[in-house]
């Protein structure tokens, strides 16, 4: 379990105080992703050390910023001594979904513990031998023949380096764009680590339930973030609700795992002087038309769109994809990427994936795609789909959320947990979208266990049973 823990601590304490209290906070088997405390006490010798001694991070946050989260234990004295009424609980609840240790004094230091989810968990994890696979969004039946072939040839020039600069054209030429503002990358999952090096964020916001991969990059590079958890069961995009000083946000759009689009123009109006606005644009092509993209949007400062053919095109074992941005934003990327990144056969897929030809292949898919989303939706159990799904995956929220994911695998299905996504509980799945034959089946055996889950009895205690429980633990 990852796990931020916020500290607060009076002048001159030592670094060793404050590596016992944390030592004596933490429960067993967390790992600290970082220490977090009030800017004015970042400076603080013993804390700097301590966070040094272990390689933590240590996130400083301004009194506002503190004040503005609500904690279950606000102190007015100390509101009134550093200017929020809270430090060590406020701290942690920014880097975590939820408090697991309440602030506990020892001695000179007061310290808090949040945990996060488990930001490096993929659908990919949730596969096992003999399962049918709804746990990862690559559309089935990919490569299709045609890339195959393009692939075979491509081996017979990986005896040299390779050339980035095809698909570096061909990626431009589809969006519109100056080929020195598009840079391929190793899927889109290296993009997002090229910009958090690239980049020194005073205030990070990622907004969230989403792809995790942009936050794990940002935090990997030392970099503090925020999260804005959209509200339930809608999960639309507020473009008010982000902070006017973030300097950078980062969202994804199809949202990935609530399968939410949001309109171009609520996305569009996060982008601002100052500020690099991410776009995770990875499943942007399941959408018939792309009606909400920004890939091919020159006039928004700071706009960062990350593009990906693993999901169409069903490459994720090849790692292919690229980002459009600002020119020098681009070359600050590039900066920070090793030579020959992709290999000739990944370039090779990029141009060909980018023609006009593929591009109306996918169009079609995508065309595809809604009537069997539509067959999925058509054959689930009423009231089970969140929010409005618009691209090859639906967000599921079922009763006892754990127990049903165990059962779908003892009848064959693997379908992605949700717990892991911020914002997200035990109770969601998320479900790729097939041909509606499986789906069907799919839905017939999830109806089952939800049936069998209303039949079982519900146990029940006894008057002498609760006689036997001592009343304070009642």
């Amino acid at each position: 379990m990852d796990v931020t823990v916020g500290v607060g601590a009076v002048a001159g304490v030592s670094a060793d105080e404050v590596l016992a209290a944390v030592g004596a906070a933490l429960p067993a088997g967390a790992r600290v992703a970082a220490l977090a405390t009030l800017d004015t006490r970042a400076a603080e010798p013993g804390l700097a050390a301590a966070a040094a001694a272990r390689g933590w991070p240590l996130t400083a946050h301004p009194a506002a910023r503190l004040a503005a989260v609500p904690v279950p234990t606000p102190s007015a004295r100390v509101a009134a001594a550093v200017g929020t009424p809270s430090v060590a609980e406020a701290a942690a609840l920014l880097g975590g979904d939820r408090l697991v240790v309440p602030k506990t004094a020892h001695g000179r230091v007061t310290v808090a513990v949040s945990a996060s989810p488990d930001l490096d968990h993929h659908g990919d994890l949730d596969l096992a031998p003999g399962l049918t696979d709804l746990a990862v969004n690559v559309r089935a039946g990919t490569p299709p023949s045609w890339l195959r072939e393009v692939l075979r040839r491509a081996l017979d020039d990986v005896a040299a380096y390779p050339d980035l600069r095809p698909a570096r054209a061909a990626a431009a030429a589809a969006h519109g764009r100056d080929p020195a503002e598009v840079l391929p990358t190793a899927g889109a999952a290296e993009a997002f680590v090229l910009l958090a090096r690239a980049l020194r964020p005073r205030r990070a916001v990622a907004v969230h339930p989403s792809f995790t991969e942009p936050e794990a990059a940002l935090r990997a590079a030392g970099h503090p973030v925020e999260r804005l958890l959209l509200e339930p069961p809608a999960y639309r995009l507020d473009p008010t609700a982000v902070p006017a000083d973030a300097d950078l946000v980062v969202l994804g759009n199809p949202t990935n795992p609530t399968s939410v689009l949001h309109p171009a123009d609520d996305v569009a109006a996060l982008a601002r002087p100052g500020r690099v606005l991410l776009v995770d644009e990875a499943f942007a092509d399941t959408v018939p038309g792309e009606p909400e993209s920004l890939a091919a949007r020159t006039d928004l400062p700071g706009l960062v769109v990350v593009r990906s053919l693993t999901k169409t095109w069903g490459l994720a074992g090849l790692r292919v994809g690229y980002a459009l941005g600002p020119r020098d934003l681009v070359a600050a990327m590039a900066e920070a990427q090793p030579h020959w990144p992709l290999s000739t056969p990944a370039i090779a897929a990029l141009a060909a994936c980018t023609t006009p030809a593929a591009r109306a292949a996918a169009a079609a898919a995508a065309r595809e795609l809604a009537g069997h989303r539509a067959a999925l939706l058509a054959a689930l159990p009423p009231g089970l789909a969140v929010a409005e799904p618009r691209s090859s995956f639906v967000l599921l929220r079922v009763p006892d959320g754990e127990r049903v994911r165990a059962a779908l695998r003892g009848r064959g299905w693997a379908v992605r947990r949700g717990d892991t996504f911020p914002g997200l509980s035990p109770d969601h799945l998320r479900v790729a979208v097939r041909d509606p034959g499986t789906s069907r089946a799919f839905a017939a055996d999830l109806a089952a266990i939800l049936d069998d889950a209303e039949q079982s009895p519900v146990p029940t205690t006894t008057t002498s049973q609760q006689a036997a429980v001592p009343e304070e633990h009642r």
